[in-house]
């Protein structure tokens, strides 16, 4: 069978080769037809405005799925086990001149050139280079060690589902508002809200995310389906205020991505009453979306105000609870708890200081 030609997606003013258009994506479900790698390339192009608006000049993380995504196939974690989709930190060679890169710092303290996106075209080279997720840092170059926005990860533990995380959005609403913030609340294309707050860079990862667990601990206060428990074990039937995406390299699906997910979904940026009305998130995907971005982008305002911190930092400080854990792969962080699942810990066998003692 002769090879299908390379396709061309007109994007503003330049064209951006696809190689390989008719390979299949995602395969049909009862919601979406199935969708090729072109039409993946389509939808980049035609949400490259409105996503631009969230990752443009960030750096940028690509998860990739070369040969599309099926049910039941893995994203690698990157420790040394095999997946089918993986994440892409190092912009790979060959990218065209106009996709731009920037360079970041991870807690490791190695150094890379990820991905900055400038202009749509460089989103929908992604895309033909198996892209369907986004990774933005919630950075900015030229400063890329100052976060200027905060993001606020609903996640819902087993036994609770979408319904329950847009209550506690909007419990998180009520509460940004009462702080003097604008939300700008999206669906996580799965079963998860993500709420983001435009913030003024002068504050520095550390900070963002005490600002986050502080949040996370009034939502707490207010509703009791709520929890900041790092360890599963603890966390229950409630909605988990993810804190630690709000460290360095830590990084969530971006506005208007696809998700490698049964029927193409996307995490869609929506009005508070957008949101609300949601009866399933997997209404919202590549089919669907160019439409309802058509009739007007709920984060079209998003860079116009950004806010001081230091309310939730307030709440940081004055909320009990002290510090929590960080990400298994960060280095031991000053007051943070030992890392070992309380089920397993034996109080002999750790020192004031949460140092194991042998």
């Amino acid at each position: 069978m002769a090879k299908t030609p390379a396709a061309q997606v007109t994007v503003g003013d330049r064209e951006v080769r696809v190689s390989s258009p008719d390979r299949v994506i995602y395969e049909a479900t009862d919601r979406t037809p199935q969708i090729s790698k072109l039409q993946v390339c389509e939808f980049f192009a035609t949400v490259g405005d409105a996503l631009m608006r969230a990752v443009g000049e960030r750096p940028t993380a690509m998860e990739r799925w070369p040969d599309g995504y099926r049910e039941g196939m893995r994203l690698s974690t990157g420790y040394g086990d095999d997946g089918d989709g993986f994440y892409q930190k190092r912009l790979p060679r060959g990218a065209p001149d106009y996709v731009e890169t920037v360079g970041v710092t991870f807690p490791s303290g190695r150094t890379a050139q990820e991905l900055c996106p400038t202009e749509p075209a460089s989103l929908v080279w992604a895309a033909h280079m198996g892209t369907l997720t986004f990774h933005p840092w919630p950075v900015r170059r030229p400063d890329v060690d100052h976060p200027d926005e905060l993001r606020i990860d609903l996640d819902p533990q087993p036994g609770t589902g979408f319904a329950d995380a847009q209550r506690v959005a909007d419990v998180a609403r009520e509460l940004l508002e009462e702080l003097g913030m604008k939300g700008y609340p999206k669906t996580s294309g799965n079963r998860g809200i993500h709420i983001y707050v435009r913030i003024r860079p002068q504050w520095s990862f550390e900070e963002l995310r005490h600002a986050a667990i502080g949040f996370g601990r009034e939502l707490e206060r207010r509703d009791g389906g709520v929890t900041t428990n790092w360890w599963k074990e603890e966390r229950g039937e409630r909605i988990f205020v993810d804190f630690n995406q709000n460290n360095r390299d830590r990084t969530i699906a971006s506005a208007w991505s696809l998700r490698a997910r049964p029927g193409a979904r996307v995490s869609t940026p929506m009005t508070w009453q957008q949101l609300a009305d949601v009866s399933d998130p997997r209404d919202f995907n590549l089919a669907t979306v160019p439409d309802f971005l058509a009739d007007g982008d709920a984060w079209a305002d998003l860079n116009e105000t950004a806010y001081p911190l230091d309310p939730l930092l307030q709440l940081w400080e004055t909320l009990p609870g002290g510090e929590l854990n960080f990400p298994p792969d960060y280095p031991k962080m000053p007051g943070e708890p030992p890392r070992v699942q309380p089920s397993k810990k034996v109080a002999e066998h750790w020192d004031a200081d949460g140092n194991r003692v042998e």
